[in-house]
C-alpha cells in the first residue's frame, strides 16, 4: 500500500519540513538608551547633571523632534541634536570705582553671583570681570575687588585671610538694637539641622562685629557695622541672634517671602594694593593703602525715612 499525503499550499514551508531551508527570524528590537546617558557620549564636556537640564529647558531634538524628558529612550541611531544657547553676553561692567593696571573695584548690584554655580552657568557673575578675591552675597551689594593677574589675586587673598583688611557695611534691620552701638562677640558654626545656614554656637567658631545705630523710625533702623572676623553669613547670624534681622533676609528674617531686596551693603573697603613703583633695594613693587567707598542705595535711606 502506497501511502500519500495531502499536498502542502505553501511550497515555502515545505522546503523548510524537508530541512532545505530555515524559517526567517524575526527582526530583533534594537536597544534603546535614556536619552541623558546617549548625551553624555556625545558631549562628554558636559556632565550629566548639565545635560539634563539642557533637556528639560528644550535645547535637545530627536530626529527633529524637542525632547524634553532626560529619562525618554531612543535608539543609538537616531539622530540628536543639541544646541546650546550662547552665554549671555556679559553686561556691562558695573560701576568702576577704581581702575589700575593690577586691580578693578566694582559697586557690585545685588543680584549679581560672586562665582558660577555649576559647570554651566549662562548668568553673569564677578569672575566675568576678573579674577576673584573675596565675594558677597548674591543679594549684597556694594564694593568688590578684583584682580587682574594671578600674583595680585595671591597678594590681596592673603590680606583677607590674613584680617589686615578692614570693612564697613551698612544694613538696615528689624526692629531697634538693645544697646545704640556694641561689640557682638559670638561664635558662630553651621546649623546641623539646615547645612546651608549657620547660627550662634558655643562649639563655633570665634566671631565678632562691632556695630553703630546711624538712624531709625518706628519701626527700623540703620546700621553700621564692622566685622573683625570674616565667618559665612556672619553679620546676618549676629543680627537675627540681637533680635533685629536684616530686612529682606529670605533665610534668618521673619518673612521667607520678603518684598524688597537683602538691606546689606559693603560700604567701605580698605586694603593694601600694588603700587606702581618697585623698591631699588628688593625689587619688590610697593604697597599702597586704599579706602574705596560706594554710596549708600536709595533704598536704604528711603525705608527709614518713610
Amino acid at each position: 500500500m502506497i501511502i500519500t499525503g495531502k499536498k502542502f499550499s505553501k511550497p515555502s514551508l515545505s522546503r523548510v519540513i524537508n530541512g532545505d531551508t530555515e524559517l526567517p527570524q524575526a527582526d530583533e528590537a534594537p536597544e534603546k538608551y535614556r536619552l541623558d546617558h546617549l548625551l553624555v557620549e556625545q558631549h562628554p564636556e558636559y556632565n550629566r547633571a548639565s545635560l539634563q537640564k539642557f533637556i528639560k529647558s528644550g535645547y535637545v531634538t530627536v530626529d527633529g523632534q524637542a525632547a524634553t524628558k532626560p529619562n525618554s529612550k531612543f535608539e543609538k541611531s537616531a539622530e540628536i541634536t543639541l544646541t546650546v544657547p550662547e552665554a549671555a553676553k556679559t553686561p556691562p561692567r558695573p560701576p568702576v570705582i577704581y581702575e589700575d593696571d593690577h586691580v578693578l573695584v566694582i559697586n557690585k548690584p545685588a543680584g549679581l553671583l560672586s562665582m558660577a554655580k555649576g559647570e554651566y552657568c549662562p548668568e553673569p557673575t564677578l569672575e566675568d570681570y576678573g579674577l576673584l578675591v573675596h565675594r558677597l552675597d548674591r543679594d549684597t551689594s556694594g564694593v568688590v575687588i578684583l584682580a587682574k593677574d594671578s600674583e595680585t589675586q595671591t597678594m590681596l587673598r592673603k590680606q583677607f585671610q590674613d584680617r589686615k583688611t578692614h570693612k564697613t557695611y551698612n544694613a538696615v534691620v528689624e526692629g531697634h538694637p538693645k544697646l545704640p552701638e556694641a561689640m557682638i562677640d559670638l561664635p558662630i558654626a553651621r546649623n546641623l539641622k539646615r547645612p546651608t545656614t549657620f547660627e550662634v554656637s558655643q562649639n563655633g567658631k570665634p566671631s565678632q562685629t562691632y556695630y553703630k545705630t546711624l538712624a531709625q523710625n518706628d519701626k527700623y533702623s540703620l546700621l553700621e557695622l564692622k566685622p573683625t572676623t570674616g565667618r559665612t553669613h556672619q553679620l546676618r547670624v549676629h543680627l537675627k541672634y540681637l533680635g533685629t534681622p536684616i530686612v529682606g533676609d529670605p533665610v534668618y528674617g521673619d518673612d521667607p517671602n520678603p518684598k524688597t531686596r537683602l538691606l546689606l551693603h559693603a560700604r567701605e573697603l580698605e586694603i593694601t594694593i600694588p603700587g606702581t613703583e618697585k623698591d631699588p633695594a628688593t625689587g619688590v613693587v610697593n604697597g599702597i593703602r586704599k579706602t574705596f567707598t560706594a554710596p549708600l542705595p536709595k533704598e536704604f535711606t528711603k525705608i527709614i525715612e518713610a
